[in-house]
């Protein structure tokens, strides 16, 4: 007799166990599974995100920062330090104890909210029948009231470079040097090839990244985007626009890398060769014919606004779903799947949806850009404001960057925030509640913010909008 389950959850990173736990809390029996395992070999729930991608690439891209600072900067406000080096095995070690500690911590949180977490591989059957292969190989099937596909997904390759592993490797073997290439290349200029650039760069890696596209970070407002290439380039990452790479060869000196840019053939070799050209969904294998749920030719599940698939009472949710592959956004769509299942009516805003590249400094935003809106044919008024200008950014000896708002001409509704800038991650969330609440610029500008912070920067950059910030000439002049 199958065992049986209000919620069956098969996937266990951040859509998917945080489905799980609040459909425990709401007093559903669920189940989770997941295939994951760690360096230790035992189940390590989590996801992408806590095992190989948000956590351990945050850990070395804060320990590479602080070994920027110390041996770069810190003389700059008088505290001399001599003979800095960074060990990198060490640091390697470190982002293993930091992963290791919260993989636990949800094994723990599962335990304490009453989710039976189930190590292994799930497949959806028909009827909601889920069919369980733990890792010992044993087979069972689990009967769900309701199915929250959260399978997540995996670093997406180009034929051109396949990944070997050692020499050519995806974001997962870029976590895992233990030393610093001498030459590293990096393919795609998107979030993680930037971040894992900047990380083996601040190490002394000499940094080259090929990007296919010919505008940078094109998602990101025109200006951000612009001031970001010029600080990284300055950094010392050699960042070349409209490169289409068209072949690798793994030599005994490393790989060389062919592509073609504006003035023909050309070629590089590197020590270790990136591939980060984004991330595709994890569906291989989830799903039986009779299942009754659609997979596109992309691999992403179709699903509704409110995450239902085509088959009753099965929903999908975060990265094998439309919309930005985002640890957050699975989350919450993954928490608004099981309130709905048990009566509630909670919606997820994806006008809403914050996005941080975790550079330094960092870049992060909030809605849409000014460029989307005067396409779309939207008058707009925005108000900038440098971190050159703010006292607490000169002190802490971080003041690159700027804060600009996006606001409709008529309305002054805020329809995007965007942020280079130190703590822009932190920032950002400032705008996202104001935009919850469908704030006005001049909301923000009538709202009293701590002096000194960086926060500042958000206040005047609103009371920009209307030409009325104090710490900066308005070009503006509005009554």
């Amino acid at each position: 007799m199958s065992e049986q389950f209000d919620v069956v959850v098969i996937g266990g990173g951040p859509a998917g166990y945080a489905a799980a736990i609040r459909a425990a809390q709401l007093g559903l029996a669920t189940a989770c599974i997941d295939k994951s395992l760690g360096k230790d070999g035992k189940p390590a729930f989590g996801g992408t995100c806590l095992n190989w991608g948000c956590i351990p690439s945050k850990a070395l891209l804060d320990a590479s920062h602080k070994y920027v600072e110390a041996a770069q900067h810190l003389g700059d406000v008088g505290i001399e330090v001599a003979g800095v080096s960074m060990d990198v095995p060490k640091m390697i070690a470190r982002k293993d104890d930091v992963v290791a500690g919260l993989t636990g911590g949800i094994a723990a949180l599962f335990k304490g909210n009453g989710v039976t977490g189930m190590p292994g591989v799930g497949r959806l059957l028909s009827g909601r029948r889920v069919e369980y292969t733990g890792h010992d190989g044993a087979v069972s099937t689990l009967q769900a009231e309701h199915v929250v596909l959260a399978p997540g997904s995996v670093p997406a390759g180009i034929p051109p470079t396949p990944v070997d592993g050692d020499s050519i490797v995806d974001s997962t073997g870029a976590l895992e040097f233990q030393e610093a290439p001498a030459r590293l290349g990096v393919i795609g200029a998107g979030v993680i090839g930037l971040e894992l650039g900047s990380v083996w760069g601040r190490l002394g890696s000499e940094v080259v990244i090929l990007e296919a596209l010919p505008d940078f970070l094109p998602m990101a407002d025109a200006r951000i985007a612009r001031d970001a290439l010029k600080v990284l380039r300055g950094q010392g990452l050699d960042i070349r626009l409209e490169t289409l790479v068209t072949g690798s060869k793994v030599g005994g000196n490393g790989v060389t890398v062919t592509y073609e840019d504006a003035d023909g053939q050309q070629s590089i070799e590197v020590d270790k060769l990136i591939v980060a050209v984004g991330r595709k969904p994890y569906t291989e294998g989830l799903l039986d014919p009779g299942s009754g749920v659609a997979v596109d030719a992309n691999g992403f599940i179709g699903v509704d606004d409110l995450c239902a698939t085509a088959a009753p009472n099965v929903h999908a949710v975060g990265d094998c779903v439309r919309g930005p592959m985002l640890a957050h956004k699975g989350s919450e769509e993954g928490v608004m799947v099981v309130e709905r299942i048990a009566g509630f009516k909670p919606l997820v805003n994806y006008d809403t949806v914050p996005n941080v590249i975790y550079t330094h400094p960092e870049i992060a935003w909030v809605g849409k850009t000014e460029q989307e809106l005067e396409e779309a044919g939207v008058a707009v008024h925005t108000g900038a404001f440098p971190f050159a200008a703010s006292g607490r950014a000169l002190a802490a000896n971080d003041a690159v960057g700027v804060v600009k708002i996006v606001a409709d001409a008529e309305t002054d509704r805020i329809l995007g925030v965007h942020i280079l800038g130190p703590q822009a991650s932190e920032l950002v969330a400032q705008a996202v509640i104001a935009m919850e609440f469908d704030a006005s610029a001049e909301d923000l500008g009538l709202t009293m913010f701590a002096h000194p912070t960086l926060s500042e920067a958000v206040h005047e950059a609103a009371l920009g909008v209307a030409g009325h910030a104090i710490h900066m000439v308005n070009r503006r002049k509005r009554a």
